[in-house]
């Protein structure tokens, strides 16, 4: 089947947003510029909310996570639809300390890992960095969005003639050799922040600290003879993000309360205040509760009738290495979503979550595809349980299939984010009626 041109702009428009989106910082401010343009209402964390039938809300929580939520005008059957994505990738982050002067009069920026990334997959490519900075500013201390859109360092190789051993297994050493070349002479000690300074437009002194990382600078590209692939930094997880928010912005239910979350931190464990497993989430559903005048024992009975979308991207059978893929459990590109299964729980989905989503995706007409690891590979985890210590729903994890997950550029088939939206879309406007595990109704 053919590449259409909807999905190919749906492709460009995804890549558009990784490019607008380097950090974690970036992606919730892009997504709540798309929030704001639909008329969602801010609701900041530390004010009191107001919330009424009908309305579109999102609050923040570290600037670097987001919930927003839709309230149904008719809630006959008070429930949740979530869905629950992540912000944050795999790179390296810039240390408090932040340069290595020499030897040989070289500068170079201290970094240190973040999440699991392909290490080697870094080398000999352009490279920034973005994040926030925390500036003075007048009496008190502002949070500044930086992402300098310059090529400013680089990691390079060591030339085979000096390691002829490479092309036999090289396992980088992060200390060692994973620290980007900032100058070769033309810049000294004090330079990085007075880059910051530079472009934030303040006095060195007045930049105080910072949560940066490197950004790999080779953009998102749509590729192949007919089209069919997509390649860009950051595909885990904005790819699935993107498309989940689409998805939530674009269906209607007045019969539920539909919630979009994307939470930052799941590359180290989602274990922080913005994360995962994290009261973010709990918190929010627990005001909107309160602002609806509805009490605990409502809050309770909503949650045992409600339903999250995990949605990470998963793994494709890679083209070289099909032996590392199950042999009966192996995505490929472009052949729709994929739903998640692992015997050891590390995703949510079950055989009552599972069935959900596939009927969600039948009746969208949304090809599904199915994933569990070899049985002697333990694979990754994502949001779907670990969000589930905090607010105990049905859940099922799906994804989009990609080959080289957590390298610093990944690739994608060109189709699969309108298939992720439509999922997503269908799955929002579905009038669920759940019965315990027993069953579910379809409404709508």
């Amino acid at each position: 089947m053919s590449t259409t041109q909807k999905e190919l702009e749906t492709a460009h428009e995804l890549l558009d947003f990784i490019r607008k989106s380097p950090t974690a910082y970036q992606a919730v401010a892009n997504m709540r510029d798309m929030l704001d343009a639909k008329g969602f209402i801010y609701l900041p964390e530390q004010d009191a909310w107001n919330v009424r039938r009908g309305g579109c809300y999102y609050t923040t929580r570290n600037a670097s996570s987001i919930v927003a939520f839709k309230v149904g005008a008719d809630l006959d059957h008070y429930h949740y639809q979530m869905s629950a994505s992540h912000t944050d990738s795999p790179t390296f982050k810039v240390k408090m300390s932040p340069e290595l002067s020499g030897p040989e009069g070289y500068l170079r920026l201290n970094v240190e890992p973040y999440g699991g990334m392909i290490d080697y997959t870094w080398f000999d490519r352009p490279l920034s960095v973005a994040g926030r900075v925390m500036a003075r500013e007048g009496s008190g201390v502002r949070s500044r969005l930086l992402a300098i859109d310059r090529d400013l360092f680089l990691i390079p190789s060591l030339a085979i003639h000096m390691n002829r051993e490479v092309n036999d297994g090289f396992a980088p050493n992060r200390q060692v050799d994973l620290m980007p070349l900032m100058s070769a002479g033309e810049l000294s000690g004090g330079a990085f922040v007075q880059l910051l300074a530079d472009e934030l437009g303040v006095e060195a002194d007045q930049v105080l600290s910072f949560d940066l990382t490197l950004v790999n600078r080779q953009p998102g590209v749509v590729w192949g003879a007919r089209e069919e692939f997509v390649s860009s930094p950051r595909l885990d997880d904005l790819q699935s993000a993107f498309s989940a928010l689409r998805g939530f912005d674009q269906a209607h239910n007045d019969h539920d309360v539909s919630v979009f979350a994307c939470f930052d931190n799941e590359e180290v464990g989602s274990g922080t205040k913005q994360g995962a497993k994290s009261t973010f989430l709990r918190d929010v559903l627990v005001r909107i509760n309160a602002a609806l005048g509805k009490d605990e024992q409502d809050l309770l009975r909503a949650l045992a009738a409600s339903f999250m979308v995990s949605f990470d991207n998963a793994h494709a059978v890679h083209p070289n290495h099909p032996e590392h893929a199950d042999e009966g459990n192996r995505p490929h590109l472009n052949q729709g979503v994929v739903i998640k299964e692992h015997a050891a729980q590390l995703y949510c989905t079950d055989a009552f979550s599972s069935a959900v989503m596939a009927e969600v995706c039948r009746r969208a007409d949304v090809p599904t595809q199915v994933f569990a690891n070899r049985s002697d590979k333990r694979g990754g985890s994502t949001l779907g349980n670990l969000s589930n210590q905090q607010v105990s729903v049905h859940g099922v994890d799906i994804g989009l299939p990609q080959l080289a997950m957590h390298s610093s550029y990944e690739t994608a088939g060109v189709r699969d984010t309108a298939w992720g939206i439509r999922a997503l879309e269908a799955f929002y406007g579905a009038d669920l009626v759940i019965e315990g595990a027993e069953g579910v109704s379809f409404c709508s």
